[in-house]
């Protein structure tokens, strides 16, 4: 569990970092603020007692993805190689390890060059910029989640998300254990529920996570109804609303766009070897 100054320590780390360099850092704050004290997934280096490079470890039921940075005056000195190193260990039991480097990182991409891995997929950030919404029909409505919901939502992350069932089962009870179980919506169609929808907010930022309707059900405007609803809800409180598609998801992409969001950011994902 990271402590209240470490956490502060951080990110101011990150402002110095994205300002310096132009980018956007997926350092996942809702996970970093609620680290399970069993776990080691934060390494941090410091330098005269200043915070100079972090990475974290962020799991995602098959998956842990590895994202982290250095403070621009103590590059080339090998501190992020060393933190690399030092968390290997720690994911071990992951199928699936994910460096991620934001496409327009230069220091980013100089340090992916040095690591034996294989390019594997993208990812937008994108923002909703779009025009007032149509007003719902009604038709489709997002529902608070509660417990009696835990199995359609270990099933969408298994039918959706590429978890198998013991992955899924961890997840949600992370997610229950951590409080964020609150944060997800059930989308209902007829009193049938098709899908599920996250919305965690920070700050002024509403991001989207975990959005997915059974297979069954989709192609049928579904989806597109309770993503205007969930845009609708929040942009109603003042807030701005994001998500992240793959780049080669076509059909989220056209979905997405259609509505009102627009590309912000890109961030590239490389495959380390188990």
């Amino acid at each position: 569990m990271l402590t209240v100054a470490q956490l502060k320590e951080i990110k101011a780390l990150q402002q110095t970092v994205e300002q310096y360099d132009g980018i956007e850092l997926k350092l996942n704050w809702d996970m970093l603020e609620n680290r399970s004290e069993s776990e080691q997934t934060d390494f941090m280096s410091y330098e005269a007692g200043q915070l100079v490079g972090f990475l974290g470890l962020y799991s995602f039921g098959s998956k842990v993805e590895v994202c982290g940075m250095v403070h621009p005056d103590y590059r080339r000195k090998g501190i992020f190689s060393e933190l690399f190193q030092e968390s290997i260990p720690a994911m071990e039991k992951a199928r699936h390890k994910l460096l991620n480097v934001p496409a327009d990182s230069i220091s980013g991409k100089a340090w992916i060059e040095t690591v034996n891995c294989t390019f594997k997929e993208s990812e937008y950030m994108m923002r909703w910029e779009g025009e007032a919404l149509p007003g719902s029909d009604g038709s489709v409505r997002l529902r608070p989640s509660s417990l009696k919901d835990i199995e359609m939502k270990i099933q969408l992350d298994i039918l959706c998300f590429d978890f198998d069932a013991e992955e899924a089962q961890v997840y949600n009870d992370r997610m229950e254990k951590d409080g964020f179980q609150k944060e997800f919506y059930i989308i209902e169609t007829e009193s049938k529920a098709v899908g599920k929808i996250r919305i965690h907010q920070n700050g002024k930022r509403s991001e989207i996570y975990g959005f997915a309707v059974l297979p069954e059900f989709q192609g049928k405007g579904y989806g597109r109804k309770a993503l205007q609803e969930a845009v609708r809800m929040e942009t109603a409180k003042g807030q701005r609303v994001f998500l992240e598609v793959q780049t080669e998801n076509e059909k989220a992409l056209s979905l997405y766009t259609s509505i009102g969001f627009m590309k912000e950011s890109q961030q590239n994902y490389y495959l380390y070897p188990n």
